[in-house]
């Protein structure tokens, strides 16, 4: 198996926005073209969010992603903008990709209070940290950690936060030494089934 990591470039954008859709299972929110559309604003939104943002390539194909902030450098880019909004445009042309984006509308304002009640002033932001489900258990997602922390230190960045969800796998983080501040509980609905991973 070949492995290796590397920034990020926009046409990773098309593998990336499939292992989100799956690791997020968001073919159980929606229809298969609007959880495409909603894997895209969420991609899009990630990357408008951060400063850095490193790939795993396994054999060829990008595998993985992380991307952070850093606040101290951070300036919205207006072609990340762009991207990020003509991705939520495509999305709420649809009536079923309007319904689905108030629900992660909700889960966004849900994490702002919880950034607010913690009460501490975060130099960084871990944005986006996803692995193909094939890659697992293989050290790769470590090793993309690992290159996001180095980018943390090379910039003096001694705090940062992430928002998880209960399919996060918490484990991973709090054996690298990250606590839970602070969590709350919102059960999720879509057509009227409870969606787990929320």
């Amino acid at each position: 198996m070949k492995v290796f990591y590397r920034h990020y470039n926009k046409k990773d954008r098309f593998a990336l926005e499939n292992i989100v859709r799956e690791a997020w299972n968001y073919d159980r929110l929606a229809s298969p073209e609007i959880a495409r559309q909603l894997a895209r604003v969420f991609l899009t939104s990630c990357l408008a969010n951060s400063t850095y943002a490193r790939v795993s390539v396994v054999n060829g194909e990008v595998k993985g992603i992380i991307a952070l902030k850093n606040k101290k450098q951070y300036k919205r880019s207006w072609k990340k903008s762009f991207d990020q909004m003509i991705a939520i445009l495509q999305l709420l042309m649809n009536k079923e990709g309007r319904k689905v984006m108030r629900l992660f509308g909700s889960v966004s304002q849900l994490d702002q209070m919880l950034l607010q009640e913690v009460g501490v002033e975060y130099e960084g932001e871990l944005s986006l940290f996803v692995l193909d489900k094939e890659c697992r258990g293989a050290g790769i997602g470590k090793k993309l950690y690992q290159e996001g922390m180095r980018y943390l230190n090379e910039n003096e960045i001694a705090s940062f936060y992430l928002f998880t969800d209960t399919s996060c796998n918490y484990g991973f983080y709090e054996s690298r030494g990250l606590l839970r501040r602070i969590e709350h509980t919102k059960e999720v609905f879509v057509n009227g089934e409870k969606v787990s991973g929320n």
